[in-house]
């Protein structure tokens, strides 16, 4: 069976986590993946079941609260053998977190992290750098990064393999402070 590729057209570009419940629902791993599943084309419960490796029911729970959150939305539906079946997409193109708040968890990190551990070891390019710069220099770096994002973003090709592209460009905290937090 062939999906058509979603009008991108018909989504906001950002959808903004404000509540509390939208936030939960975010933060949970394999509500993450199945959102991963349908960053680029509609899909079906079980096909989302047969992507994450979930169980039909476990998949139908954690989209169920995806919808309730308003971060996927139905957006196709047709009758099999007498039982509707559903379409389900992401709500917008992109998600924007709320701040993590000093010393809270981000979310979008977390999940970045837990990609890459499960990431084939073989196909990873992942690289640090510790850098001195201007507030001028930081501030080209930032919007550099951002603008190479989003012109890949508009490169992409459902029909391709996915890649995932994560950067953090921060001050660290100061060595008093991360020491003192570490005790």
């Amino acid at each position: 069976m062939t999906i058509t590729r979603m009008p991108a057209d018909d989504l906001p570009e950002t959808f903004h986590v404000t509540t509390d419940d939208q936030l939960r629902a975010v933060s949970n791993l394999t509500r993450h993946r199945i959102m991963a599943v349908l960053r680029f084309e509609p899909a079906t419960i079980t096909q989302i079941a047969e992507q994450v490796g979930l169980a039909k029911g476990s998949s139908s729970y954690h989209v169920r609260l995806l919808e309730r959150a308003g971060l996927v939305k139905v957006v196709r539906t047709r009758k099999v053998r007498g039982v509707t079946e559903r379409y389900y997409a992401m709500a917008a193109r992109a998600i924007a977190l709320p701040d993590p708040g000093e010393g809270g968890p981000d979310v979008l990190m977390r999940h970045a992290v837990a990609d890459l551990e499960a990431s084939p070891v073989d196909d990873r390019h992942v690289r640090m750098a510790h850098l001195r710069l201007t507030e001028e220099q930081f501030a080209q770096l930032a919007a550099r990064l951002q603008a190479l994002a989003d012109e890949y973003r508009e490169l992409s090709d459902p029909s391709l393999p996915d890649a995932s592209l994560v950067f953090a460009l921060f001050h660290p905290a100061p060595r008093e402070q991360a020491e003192g937090g570490a005790k």
